[in-house]
This record gives C-alpha cells, structure tokens and sequence, in this order.
C-alpha cells in the first residue's frame, strides 16, 4: 500500500473530512480541559459528568423523539445540573464535593438507565452512547466549532486565572480572585465540551480524546504552557491516526482515536525519561511522580 492510499485517499470522502474536522477541533478544547482535569485530579469527576449526560438524552428521546437539537440540549442540562449542583452542594453542606459528584451521578446515572430502557428504540441512541464521527453533519461541525472556539477563547483570556485556581487557590482566593465562579465556569466548560462530542465520540469515549492527550503530556513536561502545548498536539495526532486505522482495519472510529492515544500514554508511561518506568530503572534520577508541572 502506497502512502497516497495509506493517509490521502481516505479523505476524499466527504465524511471522512468532516469527521476529521471535528476530532480536530474537539481536540483542540479537549487537550486544554483534559489538563485542569488532571494536575486538579478531576479525571473521576470528568468521567461522572459524561456518564451524568444520560438521564438528559433520555428523558429528551421520551418527550420530543430522536431530534439532534432536543437530544444535545437534554444532554446539556444533565451535566449542568450534575457540575452545577455537586458545587452548591459542597458549599452549603458538610458534603465534599467528590462525594456530592459521585452521589449526584449515580442518581443521575440510575435515572438514564431507567429512561433508556423505557425507549421504543435503542438502535440510534447507541451513537450518543459510543460515537459515529464517520456520521458528522454540518450542524455537529458547527456546535464542536463553536464550543471549542469558546474554550480556546476562555483559557487565552483568563489564563492568569486558571493557571493561580490550578496550582495556588488558596492564594488566587487571599487576593481576591473568585476561585468559586473558574471552578464552576471550568466545570461548564467541560460539560459542553462532552455535550458538543457526543456524536463524535459518545458518552462513553468523550473522556478519552481529553483525559489521555494530558495525562501523556503530563509525563514529558514541567512547565504548564508546554503540557497545554503538547496536549493539545497529542490529540490531534491522535484524532488523524484513530480516524486513519478506522478506516483501514474497519473499526469504530471513536474506540480507535481512544486505542491510539491509549498506545501514545502507555508509551510514554514506559519511555519518559525522567517520569517514566524507564527513568526509574535506567537512570539516577530521584522518583518524581508527585511533581506538577511548574506555573510560567
């Protein structure tokens, strides 16, 4: 096989390019977000908010029948609710806040199952459960568009913001930050974010394209700036080689972007020299593993 056939000629296909487009640019959002999630250890709590989606795809199906807008919307309101509601509840209450998610998207959870399993059909809902970024419409492209240009736009104008909230909220607050109002306004962000790829990678894989690009960057950098840098630039390799063995090996599209960028973490789980298993056995370097990248 040529390297025309290899990467070219699978983009001459209307779906493959705008499946393509909008892997892209959910990887430009994601690979920022996935970073907060992981130097705040918020990856748990990310994984809640995807699977709090549920309940608001389902209740919308019952009322108003298989309609994109009515589905994204549905969605959207169930993970406001699961972000919105766990931090109100650690405020006002002695509950903390990964136990207010964790009760919050049980509840949540349990509900969808219940809603799902009074649907007449479940044959296109799978696609909200797990992707179909090879069936990208133009309305799809325009939401991913649109929400990942709002995240690229929020973290280049209140970076200074999220880089003190992520690393010193004790200082950010003492000088009269409003680390109450980035948190919730981060916690929306990622909410939309999952709502914007469910059709291309599903409730269940959403995590994936945001969690593993950082988590990998997260081995190779100790300065924030670079581990967004390389995050983001992670994802989108990620996004084009899934999308291409898709293609080839006749898998699903979505599964396949979460394979490779799971071989790119493993790898550098493995090779990083100075974070990784291979720093540990074959170099004099001091373990590390709870160091975090520096603020610039």
């Amino acid at each position: 096989m040529s390297l025309h056939e290899l990467i070219v000629t699978p983009f001459s296909y209307g779906f493959m390019q705008r499946g393509l487009l909008s892997a892209v640019l959910l990887s430009l959002s994601g690979g920022l977000l996935g970073c907060i999630l992981v130097l705040r250890r918020l990856a748990l709590m990310g994984d809640a908010l995807s699977h709090s989606l549920l309940p608001g795809i389902g209740l919308a199906w019952l009322l108003f029948g298989p309609s994109t807008t009515a589905l994204f919307l549905g969605a959207l309101i169930a993970g406001l609710l699961t972000a919105l509601g766990s931090a109100l509840l650690s405020r006002l209450t002695r509950v903390k806040e990964d136990s207010a998610f964790g009760s919050l998207f049980i509840l949540f959870f349990a509900a969808g199952v219940a809603l799902i399993s009074k649907l007449p059909t479940q044959l296109s809902l799978t696609h909200f459960l797990f992707g179909n970024i090879l069936g990208v419409g133009p309305a799809d492209l325009q939401l991913a568009a649109a929400i990942s240009g709002l995240t690229v736009a929020v973290f280049a104008v209140f970076y200074r913001s999220i880089l003190l909230e992520t690393f010193d909220p004790v200082f950010f607050r003492a000088t009269g930050g409003h680390g109450g109002l980035v948190h919730a306004g981060f916690l929306a962000l990622t909410v939309l974010n999952l709502v914007a790829a469910l059709q291309t990678m599903g409730v269940v894989l959403a995590l994936g394209l945001f969690l593993l690009p950082a988590v990998s960057a997260y081995l190779w950098c100790d300065h924030f700036a670079r581990m967004l840098l390389l995050s983001v630039i992670l994802a989108v390799a990620g996004s084009l080689a899934g999308i291409l063995l898709s293609y080839h090996a006749g898998l699903s599209s979505g599964a396949a972007i979460v394979l490779c960028l799971g071989v790119v973490f493993l790898g550098s789980a493995l090779l990083s020299p100075r974070y990784g298993l291979a720093g540990r056995l074959f170099a004099s370097v001091p373990d590390r593993r709870s160091e975090t990248p520096k603020a610039e």
